[in-house]
Formats: structure tokens, sequence, C-alpha cells
């Protein structure tokens, strides 16, 4: 996996703005200006993904222009996503047509059309310096989504919405694949990529209501997502069973399992939830500010509301009793 790190720290002033604009020209083939160039502020980290490139970045207001001339000179073929989460971005397309997002907003648009877009700060920063804006980018080659160009068009300069459904599924991977990039090895980035293109595909086909026109690993992928974030917003829930998960997605009991089953290695859904229960638990047998928190209570915050039977899983899962676990991992026990 390539990743490229930029901070606008490690730069002298004067060549700052000159450099990320190189970085961020390296799939967003824009005249990129701004009023704050002589004291650019900017952070990126791009990482590449095979055919697809995410990057994340945060940088002073600035505006983007891709002309006509620029797209006759190149054309790479791909689509932009460019996801906001501080600030906002304001994308104008070539025949007028304007649209708006803020944080939890994502604006798309293509390297075949000229367009012009504007980033601006929330506010001031705590210093009374210029507030930055801050996002993630993915750039992919339209060739790879199983939408036709015709009905991409409809989605082209729109604002959507990333707050619910496959849209927050979307967000919540990219902005977590930044956060994780350190742990990532060389074999990791074409898996990674198949999941950007999958969580993309999905999300334009709900919002052109073509879900039809999915291959059907893309469907088991992503639905596979909304089980798993499912079941964690409800861990707590002692009546989170996989019956409860199926009808929640309307699919049958037995299809949620031959789907589990086979996007997790074998692992099953009751096996997942156990986990991720214990999981959270362990995290909080360890967290000093819950010390004096009952064990019986902690069990039952995850939804394992029988002591006896908490005890044995985190037994045969970590080799040591919730007491026990609890006594080595807390400073200054006695």
């Amino acid at each position: 996996m390539i990743v490229t790190e930029f901070r606008g720290e490690d730069v002298p002033a004067g060549e700052r703005f000159d450099r990320w604009r190189e970085l961020i020209g390296q799939t967003r083939a824009n005249e990129t200006t701004s009023p704050h160039a002589a004291d650019f502020r900017a952070e990126l980290q791009l990482m590449e993904l095979g055919p697809v490139t995410v990057w994340r970045t945060s940088f002073l207001p600035a505006r983007f222009r891709r002309t006509a001339r620029r797209v006759r000179q190149a054309d790479p073929g791909l689509y932009h996503l460019s996801l906001v989460t501080e600030g906002s971005l304001t994308l104008t397309g070539d025949r007028g047509e304007t649209a708006t997002v803020g944080a939890s907003g994502l604006l798309v648009d293509s390297s075949r059309q000229p367009c012009a877009s504007q980033a601006y700060a929330s506010g001031s920063a705590a210093d009374g310096r210029p507030g930055v804006v801050a996002g993630v980018g993915v750039d992919l080659p339209g060739s790879l989504l199983p939408l036709p160009p015709q009905r991409m068009e409809r989605l082209l300069g729109r604002g959507l919405s990333v707050r619910d459904g496959t849209g927050a599924l979307l967000a919540d991977f990219l902005t977590g694949l930044h956060r994780h990039a350190g742990g990532f090895g060389p074999n990791d980035a074409s898996r990674l990529g198949t999941v950007t293109l999958d969580l993309v595909s999905a999300l334009f086909a709900h919002r052109l209501e073509a879900e039809s026109a999915l291959p059907p690993e893309t469907r088991d992928q992503v639905l596979v997502r909304h089980v798993r974030t499912f079941i964690r917003q409800n861990l707590p829930d002692p009546g989170l069973t996989p019956g409860t998960i199926a009808a929640a997605h309307h699919i049958s009991l037995s299809h949620l399992h031959r789907l589990f089953t086979r996007q997790s290695q074998g692992e099953t859904v009751a096996a997942w939830i156990r986990s991720q229960r214990l999981e959270k638990a362990r995290s909080d047998l360890a967290d000093p500010a819950l010390r004096t928190l009952p064990i019986h209570e902690i069990a039952a915050r995850w939804g394992m509301p029988r002591a006896s039977g908490f005890t044995r899983a985190f037994r045969a899962a970590y080799g040591l009793s919730p007491r026990e676990y609890r006594w080595q991992a807390l400073p200054g026990r006695s």
C-alpha cells in the first residue's frame, strides 16, 4: 500500500501551498487558488488502494476550477467524491447549477465535466487565525462502477447526505480508514479498494433506485456491513438475536446465517455478537473511571444479564475471570 503524508508545518511557508496543490492535482486536474497561499496551513494523507485513491485533508479555504481546456488535455475518466467533515463546499457546474454541502455532506463530480468549487471554513480558529476546511476525497475510475454514465449524470453536481443508511456506512469507513492507516499492510490495498468501490456503488445505486444493477457480491458485502453496524448499535439489548437482526433487515434467518458465515470466514452471527459484547466489557473492566462499577453491571450494560454465563464466556475468551482481568488491568490495584 502506498501512503503519502503531508504536513504543512514540515515545509517552509512559501512552499506549502504549491506542495499541497501538487498532491491534490495527482488525481484532480484543477486550477487551485487560495487567498491564504502565502501562509498556508494544510495536512494531507493520500492512500493508493489499487485503482482507487482515498485522501483525507484539512486546509485553509481555497477555490478549485476545472476548465474545458483542462478536460480536453487530461480526462482520466474518474468520478470524484468529496466528503465534508468540517466547513462547507459549494460546487458550480458548467451550466451554472450550484450545490452546497456542510459537514456530513457529499458532492460528486466527474473529470469529464468542467466545474468550479469553493471550500469555506465554518469559523475562525481559537487563536483568531482563519479556520480550516476538512474532509475526505475519493477518486475512482468510472469504468469500475456497475452503473452506466447516462444514469450517473443524475448524481453529478448534487449534494448527498451521508448521515444514515449506506451513506453513513461509507462515511464511517472512509474516516476510519485514515485513523487506522498505520496498521494496514501491503496486501490490504486491493481489499480496501474493493470495499470502497462496493460502498460507493451501493450508495449510488440506492440514490438512483438501481440496486438491481449491483453485482450479487457487492449487495452481499454491503448487507453484511449493515448487519454489523446494527449489531454494534444494539449490543446493550439482551434481546438482540439472529432472529431480530434478520427481521430488522427484512431477510430470512437462514439467509442471514448463510450470508454472514460466508463473509466472516465461518464465524456465526451469535458468535460475533458474543465476541463484540465481551470486548466491550473487557474495555470497561480496564477503565479506571469504571473501577467502582460492579462486574455484573458491566456485563448487563452490554446485554449479558446472567453473571455466571458472562464469567464463563469471559474466561473462555481471555483465559481469566472478569475479576482477575480487572485486577491485572487497573493501575494502583490492591
